[in-house]
C-alpha cells in the first residue's frame, strides 16, 4: 500500500477560444501545454486538482480547449476541479465530464482528506457561502489530516489582488479554527507561489498559493501584468505519518515550434 501521495495543483489557465490568443503577452494555451507535459514526464503525481479560472474570455470553446488538451497529453490520473471567479459551474460540469475529470469535492487518500472549497461569488472577490461552510464542517473527518484547496486567497498578500480576495475571512477562519485536523490551505487566484505561515498572517494554518499556468503577476503593478516568470504549478506530497511537503514548480520561457491550429 502506498505510504504517500503526490498531488499536482494546477490553477489559473485563463484560456481563450483561439489557441493563439495571449493574456498579458503570454500564449496561455502553450503554457498549459508545457505544464501538463512536465507533470506527465517529470513529477508524475497521483492526481491533479485544478483550482479555478480556466477561462479568460468565458467561451465554451475555452473549456473545450482545456478538456481536449488533457486528452491530447494523455492525462490518465484523476483530475478534480473548482470554479474560479472567471468560470461558470455549468460550463465546468458540462465540458469536464468523464475520465479523467471528477466533480467530487472530497477525496480520501489513506490518512489524508482533500476538501475542495467553493469560493466563487457573483463578483471577482470570493465568498464561502453559509451552505458551503456547513458542508465543509460536516465533511471533515477528524480521524484524518485535511488539506483544503480553494480558488480565492483567505489571507491578504499585499498587492492589488487583495481587493478580489475572500470577503468573509472571519466566518471562514472561525470554522477552520474548530478543526485541529486541518493541516494547511492551498489556493490559486493570486498568480504567485507564496508560503504564508501563521506567524506572518496571524491565522492558525499555513496557506500555500499556486503559481498560475498562464502568467505570474507583477506585484508592483496595480492591475494584471506579467512579471516575466514562466508557467508554474505546485506539488504536494502527503505522507501517512501526517507530514506535508510542498514546492512550486516553474518552467522556463522558451521559443516554441508547436502547431496549435
Amino acid at each position: 500500500m502506498k505510504t504517500s501521495f503526490k498531488i499536482a495543483q494546477v490553477s489559473d489557465s485563463h484560456l481563450f477560444a483561439q489557441k493563439n490568443s495571449e493574456h498579458c503577452g503570454a500564449n496561455v494555451y502553450l503554457h498549459l501545454y508545457d505544464v501538463l507535459e512536465h507533470i506527465n514526464s517529470v513529477t508524475k503525481p497521483d492526481l491533479i486538482v485544478f483550482t479555478g479560472d480556466l477561462t479568460q474570455d468565458h467561451t465554451d470553446e475555452s473549456y473545450i480547449n482545456f478538456a481536449q488538451l488533457f486528452a491530447e497529453k494523455k492525462i490518465d490520473i484523476p483530475v478534480y476541479y473548482l470554479a474560479g471567479n472567471h468560470d461558470e459551474f455549468q460550463h465546468l460540469d458540462q465540458h469536464l465530464s468523464g475520465f479523467p475529470f471528477s466533480s467530487a469535492k472530497s477525496i480520501e487518500l489513506n490518512n489524508w482528506q482533500i476538501i475542495l472549497v467553493q469560493s466563487k461569488s457573483e463578483r471577482p472577490s470570493g465568498i464561502v457561502s453559509e451552505n458551503e461552510l456547513i458542508k465543509m464542517d460536516e465533511a471533515i473527518n477528524p480521524a484524518l489530516n485535511q488539506l483544503l484547496m480553494m480558488h480565492h486567497h483567505p489571507v491578504d498578500v499585499g498587492y492589488f489582488i487583495d481587493k478580489h480576495g475572500l470577503k468573509n475571512k472571519d466566518e471562514f477562519w472561525s470554522l477552520i479554527n474548530k478543526h485541529a485536523s486541518i493541516s494547511a490551505i492551498a489556493c490559486g487566484h493570486i498568480h504567485q507561489a507564496l508560503t504564508l505561515t501563521p506567524e506572518q498572517t496571524g491565522y492558525s494554518k499555513p496557506v500555500y498559493t499556486c503559481p498560475a499556468t498562464s502568467i505570474q503577476f507583477d506585484t508592483q503593478c496595480q492591475t494584471s501584468a506579467c512579471n516575466g516568470q514562466g508557467a508554474g504549478y505546485r506539488i504536494f506530497e502527503l505522507s501517512d505519518d501526517g507530514q506535508l511537503n510542498t514546492q512550486p514548480i516553474f518552467l522556463l520561457n522558451e521559443p516554441r515550434n508547436i502547431s496549435i491550429d
